[in-house]
């Protein structure tokens, strides 16, 4: 390959353009470098260096071959700033989901902008989308949709067991509140299972923070009979500060639900054991449900959890 192409291609970190390449070298020497198999036209103007491109069969596109990171490059070279990563590529930028291999990267781009799909880029064409602040902001280098945008875009591109782990995480990491997620979900009035993204916000609002919460929102700890618990608040006990998953105010009951990862772990064990004890300091019972249990025995857990509250009423209270 010649020096001045290689240095070019070096500096692009394997991806290079027609319109780069002419300005430095005579047409030929790409022309050359293709003919050669030195370089491959991935895109219309875009070309990468052949070692990039991973062994498989010819019929899968491009850059389905290429490493996630060297394919976005040589997309964004493609767009020229008239689009944006979005859906499920803007999902794996955001770091809320890696992106399956062989999935298209997914582009937004204004609808007057003039790109057209391309064989692992699928284009989203947007009526109103600007490609800049606030609607698009860069993440590890890149222009992507913002995160509410993403994970209302991305909702029905995922499996039902997928859907809801992206938002909570999101929402956990505070990228992002159920509030704003609620206003990205209102401008999308045809989004297919609309009704139940709405109702996982409705959760997250609520304060459930995890699959487990939610689960046990819906299934045991709602009803009649049971307080309107407080659900993740903070609380500060000689200078250590921690979340409640749910708090009965009056009954000073502390309500937590172990996940599935945390059974049989002895540290994680004497973390918690130390954290009841903090709590008892101040009159707070800490109650632990497992997963198991709460997935599995519903009833028996809810009917548990009225006779432990029963029993932390005040006197008054019990008579009345």
């Amino acid at each position: 390959m010649n020096g001045v192409l290689r240095e070019l291609v070096a500096r692009g970190g394997g991806v290079v353009t027609r319109t780069a390449v002419q300005q430095v070298v005579p047409r030929w020497v790409l022309q050359r470098a293709s003919g050669t198999g030195d370089l491959v036209r991935v895109l219309p103007g875009v070309f990468v260096a052949a070692h990039l491109l991973a062994d498989r069969p010819q019929r899968v596109p491009a850059l389905n071959r290429l490493d996630p990171v060297v394919a976005r490059r040589a997309v964004c070279a493609w767009a020229r700033g008239r689009a944006a990563f979005s859906h499920l590529t803007a999902l794996d930028l955001w770091g809320l989901r890696r992106q399956a291999d062989g999935e298209p990267l997914h582009l937004s781009t204004p609808i007057d902008s003039g790109l057209r799909g391309r064989p692992g880029a699928r284009v989203h064409r947007r009526r109103g989308l600007t490609v800049e602040p606030p609607q698009v902001v860069v993440r590890q280098g890149q222009p992507v949709t913002r995160v509410e945008q993403t994970l209302v875009d991305s909702w029905p591109m995922l499996s039902p067991t997928e859907q809801r782990a992206p938002i909570i995480e999101a929402v956990n990491a505070r990228l992002t509140t159920p509030e704003r997620l609620a206003s990205a979900l209102r401008g999308a009035s045809k989004l297919p299972d609309r009704a139940a993204l709405r109702t996982l916000l409705t959760r997250l609002d609520e304060g459930c923070r995890s699959p487990l919460e939610i689960w046990g929102h819906e299934h045991v700890f709602t009803g009649p009979g049971m307080p309107a618990f407080q659900r993740q608040v903070r609380i500060i006990i000689g200078g250590r500060s921690m979340y409640l998953d749910l708090l009965a105010e009056r009954e000073q009951v502390n309500i937590e639900l172990d996940g599935a990862t945390t059974h049989g772990d002895p540290r994680q064990r004497e973390i918690d054991l130390r954290r009841d004890a903090l709590l008892a300091t101040v009159g707070i019972l800490v109650v632990r449900f497992a997963h198991r249990r709460l997935m599995h025995e519903p009833d028996t857990v809810r009917r548990e959890t009225l006779t432990i509250l029963a029993t932390r009423q005040p006197t008054a209270a019990r008579r009345g």
